[in-house]
């Protein structure tokens, strides 16, 4: 990737990071029908029609962007690496995506908080979730040396789920230090240990 285009790249993440920034304060504010995508345009200093080229609605601004792993990890993912373990790789895999997506713990807190108090969100969340899950089987069973079934492949991605929740916990309850991709690689090997 050329400098300008990594550049284009951390400006349009950045921008996406401060829309849903925005739209979560909004939210805590006010309740997801209290604000208006006007004002999440004006709060988050971008024109109207910038905002909808990043998010259609409000609780797509709220939930922000899915993470999204690079092509040329997923392409040495699927071809089996970077180790040629299955776990390992699915935690660099992870740790990868909670760096790009790294959240401030307030942000974090804020959207936890969200999530427990709007069922909307929560209910949104959960089909994001599904969805993800559908695509990481698929991901999964691509993988060359993987032999997974996709019953398999859902039961690993929902324990990696919780894994995250139990880290996210962790991690706000802790004094900063470590950062939330060195936390949940540490759970993961913590989680292999027990499960072995």
């Amino acid at each position: 990737m050329s400098q300008s285009a990594s550049l284009r790249e951390r400006r349009r993440h950045e921008t996406s990071f401060r829309i849903s920034a925005e739209a979560r304060r909004l939210t805590d504010a006010h309740g997801l029908d209290g604000w208006t995508m006007d004002e999440l345009a004006a709060a988050a200093d971008v024109s109207r029609r910038t905002l909808f080229n990043y998010f259609p609605g409000k609780i797509d601004a709220v939930l922000g962007e899915p993470p999204q792993v690079p092509d040329d990890l997923l392409a040495t993912f699927q071809a089996g690496g970077p180790t040629g373990d299955l776990l390992e790789d699915i935690g660099v895999v992870i740790q990868c995506v909670l760096q790009v997506d790294a959240e401030d713990r307030e942000s974090l807190e804020l959207g936890r908080r969200l999530l427990k108090g709007t069922p909307r969100l929560l209910v949104a969340a959960h089909q994001r979730f599904e969805a993800s899950t559908d695509e990481f089987a698929a991901l999964l069973r691509t993988r060359s040396t993987a032999d997974i079934s996709e019953n398999d492949a859902r039961l690993l991605l929902r324990m990696l789920v919780a894994l995250y929740d139990n880290v996210l916990e962790r991690y706000l309850a802790e004094p900063p230090g470590r950062s939330f991709a060195e936390l949940y690689a540490d759970t993961l090997h913590a989680a292999r240990r027990l499960l072995g």
